[in-house]
């Protein structure tokens, strides 16, 4: 499919100056949409199965895996300013209609399940100083995490504007205790410590050095989801340019607070004993060096951090699907906006899934990590053939001025791919099954869009990926129906 077929619906609401954002609410977003709970887990979710030197060298690959996607978006953004909505914009534009869909309903499934995730451990810090909550999987969890959804729905309804600003002022809040905590364990940080079973092949549990890396993969994808959240909103931003300014700042600034908040916990709890810690396990870490009121802190700082995270989520997870509606990807009555430029259907169908979501944790007993490796799995497609599509404008010298270099896009562009495909294989199948499960359906609402604008739904190559698809998704069903693999 050639780009001119694209046709991206200008919307007067969001031309408007009430709704336009500037550098540093974008900038805000993209570290908002960031920083939420991962933060807050990574000295266990590292240390459950990996060794310092796999940990380093997890991070390693994550910086340039990411890097490689900050610099497509960066070129993206500034080479197609015309494509809206970011990721699936991009893959539409590239190779076709269906992959454009799957593309949209994958980050959208990630956006809405990674903030089930947030409720979760929003509830399990809680309990900390209220036990009935658990692990935020109780019956007093659920509830308090649907009131929690709701206010924030209601909070957007009010404007996008006013979210961002909201948004902006949690950034803050959350960013500071990271930063306090980063400077105390960096004071009492304990190079012995730090070099005990180095490799990490003194556990057997553990496995190879290539294992240990592998298990840390989804952990530090987790952690940069929403890089692209200025490029999702490139619609509402005040200057184009700004989109690749606020990714790049938001991408470094993560990538330091990230891999210090890892790194230096092995310096003051052994990889055992971070492994044991309960989540959030940066309140167990800061308790070893301080004492009781560390461990408070955080656990408070972790309610901010996922209440800001729970907001840039929500306004991202509506308007993936609102867009795809204007344009014809999705169903049209996705598309429809309030008063206020809010994308008001779209972001009520994504909120009575998320609470859909709570209610079955409560029945499935579902944990945070669970629904953190379905969320990172899902967003894979779209970031995938963000990467394709870089490398093939760069291949092609389409949107290049003659004799313009292409070699960085390229190299950005394969890196990228080649980053994505390596997450899938390090996902496993239990969370690609269960992907597979949430891929199938959106089938029925690519159809549904097809026929609503007159469009020939599938060209052969496309239909059988849809076949695959769904032949993928009964084979799951029936693997965790007869106990072979279960994600939740």
């Amino acid at each position: 499919m050639s780009t001119t077929e694209i046709n991206i619906p200008i919307r007067e609401a969001v031309t408007t100056a009430s709704t336009k954002l500037r550098l540093g609410s974008l900038t805000a977003l993209v570290i908002g949409s960031m920083v939420g709970s991962g933060v807050f887990s990574l000295p266990q979710n590292m240390a459950a199965g990996a060794g310092p030197l796999a940990i380093l060298i997890g991070w390693v690959i994550t910086a340039v895996g990411m890097l490689a996607l900050v610099f497509v978006y960066q070129s993206l953004a500034v080479r197609r300013p015309e494509l809206d909505a970011g990721p699936y914009a991009y893959a539409k534009a590239g190779f076709g209609p269906f992959v454009g869909f799957n593309s949209a309903w994958g980050y959208w499934i990630s956006a809405w399940v990674g903030n089930v995730s947030y409720a979760v451990i929003v509830f399990s810090a809680l309990s900390y100083f209220f036990p009935a909550f658990g692990d935020g999987n109780t019956w007093q969890a659920v509830i308090g995490a649907s009131i929690l959804l709701w206010a924030i729905h209601f909070l957007i309804r009010a404007g996008i504007r006013q979210a961002a600003i909201v948004n902006t002022v949690v950034t803050v809040a959350k960013i500071a205790p990271v930063v306090l905590f980063v400077g105390v364990v960096a004071v009492a940080f304990k190079l012995n410590v730090w070099s005990l079973d180095f490799a990490g092949l003194g556990n057997a549990s553990l496995g190879t050095i290539a294992a240990q890396v592998k298990s840390t993969m989804l952990v530090t994808l987790w952690v940069f989801i929403g890089i692209e959240g200025a490029s999702v909103f490139s619609a509402r931003a005040e200057r184009r340019k700004d989109i690749a300014s606020a990714t790049v700042l938001g991408f470094f600034t993560c990538l330091a607070l990230y891999a210090l908040v890892s790194l230096l916990s092995l310096g003051i709890l052994s990889q055992p004993e971070l492994a044991a810690l309960k989540n959030p396990s940066m309140a167990g870490v800061l308790e070893a060096v301080v004492g009781p009121w560390g461990a408070v802190l955080i656990n408070l700082a972790l309610v901010v951090s996922v209440v800001g995270a729970f907001l840039s989520w929500t306004l991202l997870a509506a308007e993936i699907p609102h867009v795809a509606g204007k344009d014809g990807t999705m169903p049209k009555f996705f598309g429809r906006e309030s008063e206020r430029g809010v994308p008001s259907t779209s972001l009520l169908i994504t909120n009575l899934l998320v609470q859909a979501f709570l209610v079955i944790t409560l029945f499935a007993q579902s944990t945070y990590q669970a629904l953190f490796y379905i969320a990172s799995a899902a967003i894979l497609v779209p970031y995938i053939f963000s990467g394709a599509f870089a490398a093939k404008l760069a291949l092609t010298g389409e949107s290049y001025q003659s004799g313009e270099r292409r070699t960085g896009p390229l190299l950005a562009g394969v890196l990228a791919t080649i980053y994505g495909l390596w997450l899938v294989y390090a996902a496993g199948p239990a969370y690609l099954f269960m992907c597979a499960i949430l891929y199938a359906p959106g089938i029925i609402f690519y159809v549904w869009a097809r026929r609503e604008g007159s469009q020939r739904v599938f060209h052969p190559v496309e239909a059988i990926i849809a076949v695959a698809l769904v032949a993928v998704a009964i084979l799951a069903v029936y693997e965790m129906w007869t106990g072979a693999v279960s994600a939740l």
